[in-house]
């Protein structure tokens, strides 16, 4: 019998009994090519030789059928786009604002999103081809889906604000996801709350009714706005001497971008579980699929896109056990930046200090909640009492109001109005008068 493992370099060997009773390893005629070729800090081959996954995988196989990990296929596409981006994106930034300069590529692209690329005279041909590939809609798009996606995020309300920013500080231990963002400084120490209420306006742009199908809609531009500057982002962080290609692949890669999306499904309909918010199995198959075409605008165009609930779990948990922590104080400091950004505010009294004060309290619970508590554990946080109590008492009626929307349609529309009135009215009183801007063209803060 022959055993095949990977070592800690990626090279594969096997292990048997030869004709003289000695059990000997030698390499294994497998071809290179054909095995994942991660970067250097996705702990692909340590996962994959420890005794504790490969006893999960193997539960895994006798409850399931299936294995804890996707098929071997879709491990090496997964592996094989953190070193791909979005080339139609990038060609356009390089001919039209490296040509036209910022400000005046900003207006012609702001102009073509909102009364269309026919109002151009004499496009460049870089930006017809983004525009063509951003207005055709994919054969396997479900505008029923889409419609029902969108409404599922309007009824989450500041829900999702609040286990989005949860979950997204897990991923902040890795040096891959936390760098950019702290040389971007976007998310980092006073920058923190304003970009997440720039990210809070994309997320609810992208799900106002028929935001994603409409020609024009202010989602659809939203969306162009943030490819682009995913594009400026990538470019200058992919140039600094602080990233290393070899050990983390490409900044804000497809494959990253492809978790992204999986962090507007999967991961927030199965979290939201825990306070109170019911999203149903045939829901987060929904969510799959609007955030499927919500991708393709911000240009992700991965070859494998896990179109069920057990793919999508199966690529977490691959995530998961190969991650590396290596993201050092930068991570720190994205982390430990984001429940201190919501502290009430020097100077403001009364009402506006109350609701300041209960929201950060609230990210203080919400952040102890979605993040794991060993990772919790490493960084300076807030503590999540009192309001992890309020959330834990009000869960009878969440799941009163909860269940009641799901039995009668009327409630449901009721429901649904309320809480995308109270997600605009949460943030235009966390922006205080300023707007979302997606800006491109900013230099890195070091």
């Amino acid at each position: 019998m022959r055993y095949v493992r990977v070592l800690r370099d990626g090279s594969p060997f096997s292990s048997h009994w030869n004709r003289t009773g000695v059990w000997v390893s030698t390499p294994t005629p497998i071809r290179r090519q054909l095995e994942p070729q991660f970067p250097e800090a996705v702990r692909y081959a340590d996962a994959v030789n420890s005794k504790a996954v490969m006893r999960a995988r193997r539960v895994a196989q006798r409850l399931t059928g299936k294995d804890l990990f996707p098929a071997e296929k879709h491990i090496r596409t997964f592996a094989a786009e953190m070193f791909t981006t979005d080339p139609v994106a990038e060609r356009f930034v390089d001919e039209v604002y490296g040509e036209l300069g910022g400000e005046a590529a900003r207006a012609l692209l702001d102009k073509a999103l909102t009364e269309g690329l026919d109002s151009i005279e004499n496009p460049p041909p870089a930006m017809v081809a983004l525009f063509e590939e951003f207005e055709t809609v994919p054969d396997w798009v479900d505008p029923v889906q889409i419609a029902e996606g969108e409404a599922i995020w309007r009824r989450w309300g500041t829900s999702l604000f609040s286990v989005a920013g949860g979950i997204t500080l897990e991923m902040y231990t890795e040096a891959a996801v936390a760098t950019p963002l702290s040389l971007a400084g976007g998310y980092a120490g006073d920058n923190a709350l304003r970009r997440f209420l720039e990210t809070a306006r994309f997320w609810i742009d992208v799900s106002e009714p028929d935001a994603l199908l409409t020609p024009g809609s202010a989602g659809r531009a939203t969306a162009m706005r943030v490819r682009v500057m995913h594009v400026w982002v990538r470019r200058t962080v992919a140039e600094h001497p602080e990233w290393d290609s070899a050990r983390w692949g490409l900044p804000i890669s497809q494959s990253y971008q492809l978790l992204t999306l999986l962090g507007g499904s999967v991961v927030p309909a199965m979290a939201l579980w825990m306070v109170g918010v019911q999203t149903s199995p045939r829901e987060i198959r929904v969510l799959l699929h609007y955030q499927r075409y919500l991708g393709h605008l911000l240009g992700v165009r991965t070859q494998w896109y896990p179109d069920s609930i057990a793919d999508s779990l199966r690529l977490l948990a691959l995530v998961n056990t190969t991650r590396s922590y290596d993201s050092g104080p930068h991570g720190a400091e994205l982390i430990e930046s984001f429940p201190a950004a919501f502290a009430p505010r020097d100077g403001h009294t009364g009402l506006r200090r109350i609701r300041e004060l209960y929201n950060s309290r609230i990210c203080a619970a919400y952040s102890a909640l979605f993040m794991m508590p060993w990772t919790r554990r490493k960084y300076d946080m807030p503590s999540p009492f009192p309001a992890i109590v309020w959330i834990v008492l009000r869960l009878p009626l969440m799941t009163i109001v909860e269940t009641a929307r799901r039995v009668c349609p009327p409630i449901a529309r009721v429901h649904e109005r309320l809480m995308r009135r109270h997600r605009e009215n949460w943030h235009a009183a966390q922006m205080e008068g300023r707007e979302a801007t997606f800006e491109t063209g900013r230099g890195l803060r070091r």
